[in-house]
């Protein structure tokens, strides 16, 4: 996607009217198009004929839909609805209309083409939230949940995009730098008395703050942990020795053909990674090489990568053919995997495969499962919910309805700054550094929770950020 040019981005208040194309370019039973501008009314009114024929958007109240037809001259080029939005009660804050118009691309093509001859503009990646981000509809980081909401593809991230939308993370930012601006106002002041010695901010008190504000920031960058996963998918390396169902597993996971099964040793060389979506959660299931010792370059190489993916999962199955399986083997295999089992931040699951092979568990076999483990036949698909309700298990999906969760890069770098600058501050007031000195990291760190929220920002960072949208968002 082409980034946002920045000669547009400093002229985006000059009047301009834009249009794009809002649904997905192909050929559907309708398509919608966005026209936002200051002569929004005033152009379409020349080339929209509504059945009512007194009817005027320009004069028209907001929020309303007409019904008629779009001309090209003498031309008609569609039947349309013309849904009307009047300043400041627009999604950009402008005078905007939706023009839905029939699916067929070359009507889309032509529309678009009518709107371009009465001098209106195509618009930028991201430019209508961009401009209702410069407008004051909602703050950047609210801004950046409208790309992730149109880009979940479960629950939980829908879920996490839509509270942080609707200002739950911009609140808890705001508040703090707002304490942090009232110290930091008292602060400023006794500098213009530095000659009489007088002391307006208790340092006492800024140190509780600063406790305080270190406690939810920190809070804030640890969620990304959990935010991060549950917005891209939790990783699953499905692992194991070679031919032992891994492959297999994965297509009855996913009930579909992902992986080429063979009852050849080594057909896996490389991963294959899929998602799923169970009881709303996104899983990033990972099939990889069988574990064992290769002559064959490309599989050794495909064995390195397992290991890269076990590294990277935060849920590891383990699958082992329970009917070929001793208590050595199991030894062996908590030996060999020791340090992702007692890793607090990974969860390892035995899988006993090819339950269908079996009369009854080998002889003592039971005793030595002191890890979670479930019996399965991959092949017959038995058992499958079992290893769906225990990734369930391993996702604390109540921590989101109680606690802000962060899922962007760009607020947890902000976040990091801001308590590194925090950490200043502190090392500063121990240490009775002079106030004009403590006042360059308060500044900082103020300056970094209004990066977050856009209350201090570059023309760099907002082309970065909108130019990531997609066209006629």
């Amino acid at each position: 996607m082409s980034k946002m040019n920045l000669s547009n981005l400093k002229n985006l208040n000059n009047g301009d009217t834009i249009c794009a194309l809002s649904t997905p370019p192909g050929i559907g039973a309708i398509a919608v198009i966005r026209v936002s501008g200051s002569k929004t009314f005033k152009i379409c009114d020349k080339i929209f004929y509504p059945k009512n024929l007194k009817a005027k958007l320009k004069s028209s109240e907001s929020h309303k839909i007409y019904f008629g037809v779009l001309k090209d001259e003498d031309k008609i080029l569609d039947e349309v609805l013309i849904s009307v939005f009047k300043q400041p009660h627009s999604y950009t804050g402008e005078d905007s209309v939706e023009i839905s118009c029939h699916g067929s691309e070359y009507i889309q093509q032509k529309i678009i083409e009518l709107l371009l001859k009465q001098k209106i503009r195509l618009a930028e990646p991201g430019e209508f939230t961009l401009r209702a981000f410069l407008n004051g509809k909602f703050d950047l980081s609210q801004a950046e949940a409208v790309a992730d909401l149109i880009a979940s593809h479960s629950k939980t991230s829908h879920e996490l995009a839509l509270k942080q939308m609707r200002g739950g993370f911009s609140d808890k930012i705001n508040n703090l730098r707002k304490q942090l601006i009232n110290f930091s106002s008292l602060i400023e002041l006794e500098l213009d008395f530095s000659e009489e010695d007088v002391e307006f901010a208790d340092r006492e008190k800024l140190s509780e703050l600063l406790q305080e504000l270190k406690s939810e920031v920190t809070s804030l960058i640890d969620s990304f942990s959990i935010g991060n996963v549950l917005k891209k998918g939790i990783p699953v390396a499905i692992i194991g020795k070679a031919n032992v169902g891994k492959s297999t597993l994965l297509n009855a996971i996913l009930n579909e053909e992902k992986a080429i099964v063979s009852e050849i040793p080594g057909t896996t060389r490389d991963f294959i990674e899929d998602t799923i979506s169970i009881k709303g959660v996104l899983f990033r299931f990972i099939d990889t090489a069988g574990l064992r010792d290769s002559q064959d370059k490309i599989e050794t190489i495909g064995i390195e990568r397992t290991y890269q993916k076990i590294n990277q999962a935060k849920i590891i199955l383990y699958i082992f053919d329970v009917s070929k399986c001793t208590s050595e083997n199991l030894h062996a295999i908590v030996e060999e995997f020791s340090e992702y089992i007692k890793d607090k931040s990974k969860r390892f699951i035995l899988i006993g495969n090819k339950i269908d092979k079996l009369v009854k568990l080998p002889k003592g076999l039971k005793d030595l499962f002191e890890l979670e483990t479930i019996f399965i036949s991959a092949k017959r698909k038995e058992n499958i919910n079992a290893i769906s309700e225990s990734l369930i298990r391993s996702v604390n999906t109540e921590m989101m309805n109680n606690t802000t969760i962060i899922s962007n890069t760009r607020h947890l770098e902000m976040l990091s700054r801001v308590n590194e600058s925090i950490a200043n501050i502190e090392n500063g007031l121990l240490n009775d550094i002079p106030t004009d000195l403590l006042t360059i990291d308060i500044r900082d760190a103020l300056h970094y929770l209004g990066e977050i929220t856009g209350e201090i920002t570059t023309n760099e960072v907002l082309a970065n950020i909108f130019g990531k949208f997609c066209i006629g968002k």
